[in-house]
């Protein structure tokens, strides 16, 4: 039977949008891809079997509005944007695209740990500005050691460049506690704060959570080594903005690479704009095409494969509580 997708962005790459169209659905796209109300007004007044949700916020509200619908699946992992408490209330399951966009992510990841160790941005404006600032006081990277805060896909392809590089690589992540390291040569450290006191570069790679909003926070920076590195290409709300401030004026950090931010877009007096030794790119670590691609036919796949009985595997499913009850939705 036909189906009706809807996507939370006014496109969705060819990929995803192909597998849709060949199982006859019909694809709703949004307008503006920041307008959460128009995600509402779509979702109470159309027959809507299935979420492809991007960046705009999926509410509670929006999700309770729309009876007919059965499945929402993440295009990528990051499912802070979505109600998944609403999404559980209706036993609707919530589905992610993990590994989809790690590739992409993870050599972004390695862009700005070297554009941030050895300034080139800083040295890019320079040279642009018409100036022959030849900055000379660059970290290099091998030896140095490597902390990864979360040890997921993304992190571990992150780890074996780096160990390539000759870094030697912690990482902490509570989920794989009693397990042996998935990636050799990695070593697992059973605290944040002895991967903070061991690290040169710290890399964080997790989601956004109530354990994690503001993880790296001032006693944080103050633990780790003076003149370490700070990545975050995970969430911004992670880090404490105003502590990070705060420890690269200080040179507590030599400097750090965001590809996210706490607030987005960056607004024009975040003091973060004002500062040499960062490096700022705008949230698109899962943006390549070939990333594009993958989460697009992966979130196609997700809801089409619950729709059609033949549900994903549960280990995608950020409420697995609710798969015990899929026929019913199924039903609706």
């Amino acid at each position: 039977m036909p189906y009706t997708v809807f996507v939370t962005a006014p496109r969705l790459a060819p990929a995803g949008a192909r597998l849709l169209q060949a199982a006859g659905s019909r694809i709703l796209y949004l307008a503006n891809a920041d307008d959460a109300g128009e995600v509402a007004r779509i979702l109470a007044t159309e027959p809507v079997d299935a979420v492809i949700s991007r960046t705009v916020a999926l509410s509670g509200a929006a999700i309770a509005a729309c009876p007919t619908l059965k499945v929402i699946s993440k295009h990528g992992v990051g499912v802070s944007n979505i109600d998944v408490e609403a999404a559980t209330a209706r036993g609707i399951p919530v589905y992610v695209t993990p590994g989809a966009n790690a590739p992409s992510v993870a050599e972004l990841t390695l862009g700005l740990m070297f554009a941030a160790a050895r300034r080139v941005a800083w040295m890019d404006r320079e040279i642009q500005a018409g100036r022959w600032s030849r900055a000379q006081d660059g970290i290099e990277l091998h030896g140095r050691t490597l902390g990864l805060v979360g040890f997921g896909q993304v992190a571990q392809r992150v780890a074996g460049v780096c160990l390539a590089l000759g870094m030697p690589v912690l990482a902490f992540d509570p989920a794989l506690a009693g397990h042996a390291s998935p990636v050799e040569g990695v070593a697992l450290v059973g605290t944040l704060d002895a991967l903070l006191e061991a690290s040169d570069v710290l890399s964080l790679h997790v989601p956004l959570n109530s354990h994690t909003r503001n993880m790296i926070g001032a006693p944080q920076f103050a633990r780790m080594r003076h003149g370490a590195i700070l990545l975050n290409t995970a969430r911004g709300e992670v880090v404490d903005e105003p502590a990070l401030v705060q420890a690269l004026q200080s040179g507590q950090l030599y400097a750090a690479g965001l590809d996210t931010m706490a607030v987005e877009p960056l607004p024009a007096d975040s003091p973060l704009r004002g500062l040499d030794n960062i490096v700022l790119t705008p949230h698109v670590g899962g943006s390549t095409p070939a990333a594009l691609a993958a989460m697009a036919s992966g979130a196609a796949r997700n809801v089409l494969g619950f729709l059609q009985g033949t549900p994903p595997a549960a280990t995608a499913c950020v409420n697995p509580q609710v798969l015990d009850g899929a026929p019913d939705a199924l039903s609706a």
